[in-house]
């Protein structure tokens, strides 16, 4: 008799998707040297902390909408990512995938 060890799924690290692409990108400008590590932590415990949000979190929406709060802010500072253009590309994205037949892939267009 074999022994049968039941393998189960491991649970995803992140809940949403979006999630793992916000932190990814983010680890990514860290790794290019964009900004360091210390002064990302902190400015992300500032804007938790000014949300409300310093309870034990679980990585929710909550936690992940303040972490990209914390990135397009420090990317404006840098002047890498302005508000406006921030915002009209969301917009955009947001016009593409709406307006995307199901199925079929979303295209950004130049407007």
């Amino acid at each position: 008799m074999s022994d049968c060890v039941a393998h189960t799924a491991p649970e995803p690290v992140f809940a949403e998707p979006w999630h793992a692409q916000v932190f990814a990108v983010t680890v990514a400008l860290n790794e290019t040297g964009r900004f360091d590590w210390p002064d990302w932590a902190a400015r992300f415990s500032d804007t938790l902390k000014r949300h409300g949000l310093d309870r034990e979190l679980n990585g929710g929406n909550d936690y992940f909408f303040a972490w990209l709060e914390t990135l397009e802010a420090l990317l404006a500072e840098q002047g890498t990512a302005m508000p406006d253009d921030v915002n009209r590309l969301r917009n955009a994205w947001e016009d593409a995938y709406l307006t995307t037949p199901h199925g079929n892939p979303v295209q950004l267009t130049e407007k």
